[in-house]
């Protein structure tokens, strides 16, 4: 046994490949791009470390290219996951009696494999199954996963240090012991860094899992799921397992050994998933932790005072990058009478030279989204506003074709109604509407904004009036986990912005930051005496 006071290494923000033209990073990933085109692959259930295969098969396609067959995935039943239980719940005492700094280590060996010789197979995996450009897949499946494992393994010593003081003659000291029971985490197709930190953020602390993917992102997450072999990850602590919500859900969340749930989806499922807890909780061995993060409906407001170019390009970045099906996307602004034609002329312009296709065309901005379901909400959204007479109308683009993949164009409404649909549901593609206030009822429409939707996510204020931003900020303290000032609402760094929202956006238990950490552990206080009392009298029974 080795014995030290460890400290990990100081935690970084991996640096971000800028794929210039002629530059190592493009040619490369080039080249994988080609190279995972030309195969077919052939997806496994992974349980206790073996691979299984079980014949109910789905296949794997390019959103961007929807004939494109990528492979194949074997989906999960109930006999599979019970399989995977029981294998987490075998692996659950050597992992959790494995010292910290140990399995802090197998995540740090993650971040340096993903840093180097797999990026390019996970950036590819996630640009051609999820039609992410290089540059939304480098800063997510590569950068921003990276920095979940740095980070997480700082902040995992930083709480294991947290400790109580003591008094005269005791020595109290606090363990930070895993839950009961093992941790099922729900990840989504948008964010491969999301369904890499779902899983290994509660096995870090000494938890077991199960993985349940999105049926839309399997191929990156299967890839993330030997990366995790090879960096040493022990088998059965986490348990891949492909399959449809309710054939994987239905039985995990029946099992007694449920001791938590990191999620990220809708919040229909969230809802779904607490009231079926709620239903099943004398049933358990534990009250379950429950984590989740569920969408927005996020909001830039403008003041007067906002510097027009500045709150262009925030727009177009914030609700069209990666087609809008990011939970933070700006999907509804507020803009001041003052403002909107000049922003109006800008936006109209701008839009009219964003490229939509093919991902693996770099000069794409945008490329598919995620499948024909997100493809026909969005398109029906875009001819309600259409036929919404007085109560709003279509802007700038609103052109779908799912002849080849499922394109939606970048769209642009105008909400003369506040309470607009498209002002208030969440959409999840690109999709930005814009109500125009009079200037002199500021207060007004900030109340608009605070109280418009249900979802308490992301949102910005653009304001140059130093006044003005604070009464931006105190007038939406609430309506937003992450509030930024004059920037998008998008694009929170590890380490720098811990993301969360509150209300129906979930728990805003803040991942990438120590808060979310502490919902995987169950904290033991130990009281050691050096010297224990030998007679049960106190002094004050002297009378004498």
């Amino acid at each position: 046994m080795t014995h030290g006071t460890f400290t990990t290494p100081p935690p970084r923000n991996e640096p971000v490949l800028g794929f210039a033209p002629g530059s190592p990073e493009k040619a490369a990933l080039k080249a994988e791009l080609e190279r995972q085109s030309k195969e077919t692959i052939e997806v496994p259930l992974i349980i206790g470390g073996e691979e299984i295969r079980t014949g109910d098969t789905a296949t794997m396609v390019m959103p961007h290219d929807h004939k494109h067959v990528l492979g194949t995935v074997h989906r999960a039943g109930a006999k599979e996951v019970a399989l995977a239980i029981d294998a987490a719940t075998a692996a659950r005492a050597e992992w959790n009696a494995l010292p910290w700094n140990e399995r802090a280590a197998i995540f740090l060996r993650a971040s340096e494999l993903l840093a180097g010789p797999w990026r390019d197979r996970l950036n590819a995996s996630t640009m051609l199954g999820q039609s992410k450009t290089a540059h939304q897949a480098e800063i997510d499946a590569a950068c921003e996963l990276i920095d979940f494992f740095r980070f997480n393994a700082h902040y995992a010593e930083r709480l294991y240090s947290e400790q109580p003081q003591s008094g005269p003659g005791v020595w109290n000291r606090l363990e930070h012991r895993p839950l009961d029971g093992f941790v099922f985490a729900i990840t989504p197709f948008n964010f491969t860094s999301i369904a890499g930190n779902l899983p290994t953020a509660p096995a870090l602390m000494g938890n077991t899992a199960i993985w349940k993917p999105a049926s839309t992102s399997v191929l990156s997450n299967y890839y993330l799921m030997k990366m995790f072999e090879e960096a040493g990850l022990p088998p059965g602590v986490i348990n891949f397992v492909p399959g449809s919500g309710a054939k994987v859900g239905d039985p995990v969340l029946a099992d007694s050994r449920l001791g938590g749930i990191h999620f990220t989806g809708s919040t229909a499922v969230f809802q779904g998933i607490w009231k079926t807890v709620g239903n099943n909780i004398s049933k358990y061995g534990q009250y379950p932790r429950i984590v989740g993060e569920t969408g927005g409906k996020d909001f830039v407001f403008a003041d007067p005072s906002a510097d027009n170019a500045a709150l262009c390009t925030a727009l177009l970045r914030g609700a069209f990058e990666y087609q809008g099906q990011k939970c933070s996307a700006a999907s509804r602004a507020y803009v001041p009478k003052s403002l909107w034609p000049d922003l109006k002329d800008r936006l109209g312009a701008e839009m009219a030279q964003i490229r939509m296709g093919d991902v693996t065309d770099f000069s794409n901005f945008m490329g598919a989204v995620i499948d024909g379901s997100s493809y026909k909400k969005l398109s029906g959204a875009i001819e309600g506003a259409r036929k919404a007479g007085g109560k709003a109308s279509v802007l700038f683009g609103g052109e779908c074709d799912d002849s080849t993949g499922w394109f939606v164009q970048p769209t642009v409404l105008e909400a003369q109604d506040p309470a607009y649909e498209t002002m208030c549901t969440e959409l999840f593609g690109p999709v930005l509407t814009i109500h125009v206030y009079d200037d002199a009822r500021v207060e007004e429409a900030l109340e608009l904004c605070a109280e418009g939707s249900d979802y308490a996510l992301t949102g910005a204020v653009f304001a140059n009036d130093r006044r003005a931003v604070v009464r931006a900020q105190n007038a939406l303290r609430f309506a937003a986990g992450n509030f930024y000032v004059n920037d998008k609402p998008t694009g929170a760094v590890v380490g720098q912005q811990p993301f969360g929202g509150s209300r129906a956006s979930g728990t805003n238990d803040k991942a990438g930051s120590l808060l979310n950490l502490l919902r995987w552990v169950s904290p033991r206080t130990i009281k050691e005496t050096f010297v224990p009392p030998t007679d049960w009298r106190y002094p004050f029974l002297d009378e004498a």
